[in-house]
């Protein structure tokens, strides 16, 4: 297979120096980048500004914004069997960005934000026989699983991976899978490469699964 994974934040910039942006490292991206090279299969991998060693083996896509995420993505998308979207791209950006360094004033900031498009969601829309596996972040204990579901059928996504808060920046972390067929697997934990293993698995059946269909 041929598989996209997106990796890492994106950064929406207010002006050339300050931005809105998260606390993604990357580091699942790229283990899941890593697992997939590893099982023979070939790799766009798609990443924002990430602290995390990007593996060699995989064709390379740098970005910054969530607007040029969502072109290298569909650009990419075209010549891939499944995609993995791990980043964590911003929600929103600034309403318009200031060509020059914003000066320190003595009155508050507001500041106007739009939504960014929703890259996994446009995948899904266009995916047909290929596979799209989505990612939840959510720290709402008790309707965690209730969003992510809601998440994966809006997006059509034939899976989505709900993370924990606790994830982020660690090495190792817990995360479960919920399928369109299948439901809820039993949860996952370990080091990241290990979580990454664990979804690929997921990924190749359904890969295998909607190729026995055509």
């Amino acid at each position: 297979m041929r598989i996209l994974i997106t990796a890492g934040p994106t950064r929406e910039h207010l002006d050339p120096v300050r931005y809105l942006s998260n606390a993604s490292t990357g580091r699942m991206g790229v283990a899941l980048a890593e697992a997939a090279i590893a099982r023979g299969h070939g790799v766009v991998l798609v990443c924002g500004p990430v602290e995390a060693p990007l593996p060699s083996g995989a064709e390379i896509r740098r970005v910054t914004s969530a607007h040029e995420m969502l072109a290298a993505c569909l650009d990419a998308f075209r010549g891939c069997d499944a995609a993995v979207m791990a980043a964590a791209v911003c929600d929103y950006r600034p309403l318009s960005r200031q060509d020059r360094k914003m000066h320190r004033k003595g009155a508050g900031l507001t500041l106007e934000l739009a939504p960014t498009e929703d890259i996994c969601a446009r995948l899904g829309a266009i995916k047909g026989r290929r596979v799209v596996v989505g990612f939840a972040l959510e720290d709402e204990s008790g309707g965690a699983k209730v969003r992510a579901a809601e998440k994966r059928a809006s997006k059509h996504c034939d899976a989505i991976v709900l993370n924990a808060l606790s994830n982020i920046g660690a090495d190792a972390g817990q995360c479960e899978i919920l399928l369109e067929q299948g439901g809820w697997q039993p949860a996952a934990h370990g080091a990241k490469r290990q979580l990454a293993d664990e979804i690929m698995t997921v990924v190749e059946r359904l890969a295998s699964r909607e190729f026995d269909r055509s």
